[in-house]
Formats: structure tokens, sequence, C-alpha cells
């Protein structure tokens, strides 16, 4: 069987991050955000500092359609071609599969899941709160200014969505995109971790 990697998707001042620190303690394997960026640069050569400017922002040309067609022929001119941030997006989306293949772990954003689409042992997430709670996170766990703190959340989710939206099939935040989508507000962040446990008990059961 495939190794079991777990993706989340999260809204900003959610505590997803958080989460899935947590839950890759008590499964005791890692857990990939900012740190899959070395991994990038390690396997694609580009500077890691190119990569944390360039990361997860969109883009708008050819790549949509490149990354969903199997035939697509393009060569090393093209590549050479792309604007930056779709270079980036593919250092991305190579370090991911690569990690899928060498180990289980938990991988944050950067459309994880739509790059492990294939991969028969990835448990898609997607975590939210109530904009209550997402201010009181973005201000008291994430440093922002309290007058800023709405405006950094609603800024930084349209980034986020963009992004998905534009190299993914599916819609950031929608339901439909993931298997699992948990409100922390309702459950706490240690009920968020034992609420995921649960559901890959029950994945596990059903595929044995």
């Amino acid at each position: 069987m495939d190794n079991l990697v777990i993706t989340i998707g999260r809204q900003y001042g959610s505590g997803g991050l958080k989460i899935a620190r947590m839950l890759a303690d008590k499964m005791g394997i890692k857990c990939y955000d900012k740190e899959l960026l070395a991994v990038a640069a390690e396997d694609s050569g580009f500077c890691e500092e190119i990569l944390k400017q360039h990361d997860e922002k969109p883009s708008n040309s050819f790549l949509y359609s490149m990354v969903m067609d199997p035939y697509y022929m393009g060569g090393a001119n093209t590549f050479m071609d792309m604007p930056l941030n779709q270079k980036v997006f593919l250092a991305q989306f190579d370090a991911i599969k690569k990690l899928a293949q060498h180990e289980s772990c938990i991988i944050v954003g950067r459309c994880a899941d739509y790059a492990l689409e294939e991969h028969d042992n990835k448990i898609s997430i997607f975590i939210t709160a109530d904009i209550e709670d997402c201010i009181d996170f973005s201000i008291n766990e994430l440093g922002d200014e309290p007058a800023k703190a709405k405006d950094i959340i609603t800024k930084t989710n349209k980034k986020r969505a963009s992004y998905y939206n534009y190299y993914t099939n599916k819609k950031w935040g929608s339901a439909e995109s993931y298997d699992l989508c948990i409100n922390r507000s309702r459950t706490g962040f240690d009920g968020a971790v034992e609420a995921i446990l649960s559901y890959i008990d029950i994945v596990k059961n059903l595929k044995a």
C-alpha cells in the first residue's frame, strides 16, 4: 500500500497548521509546511528564497492546461519561458509527489491534494473556523495587529483560493473538494485532531 499522506487546506486563522503539527506529533510522522520549500529547493536547484517569494501565488497563463493534459509535450525551452510563479509551482508539485513516494507525512496547503490525486493512500482535509475565532487566533497566535486582522484574513483567504482554483480542477474550501472538512470552532484543536484520527481509522478499516 502507498504511504499515508494527509493533506490539509486551511483558512487563515483557523489554526490548520497548528492542527497539522499536533496530528503529526500524535502519529509520529513529519509535517511539511514551509519545510516543503527546502525539499523543493534541493530537488529543483532553485534558491529557497525564490521559492519563498513566490510561494502559493497564482499566475495567469497556460500552466493549468499543461498540468491537466497528460499528453502535453512541451520541452526544455517551454519550461525556460515560463513565468517564475509557474516554475515554483512545478518544483513544489514534484517535491510533493516525491515525498509521498518515500514517507508517510502531512502536507499543508500548496495544492498537495491535487498533486496526489492519483495517490491511493491520501486523505484530504480542510480546516475552517468562525470569523471571530480566526480573528482571535490571528491576533494572539500569529501576531497580527487587531485593527488589521480581519483584512489580513480576507486577503489571505482570497489569495489561497485564487492559487488553488487556478492550479486545480476544484474549488478551494468547498466540501466536495476534500474528504473531510472540520470547523475548529466546533471541535477545538484537540477535538479536530481526534476527529481526523478517527476518520483515518474508519478509512483503514474499510480498506482492510
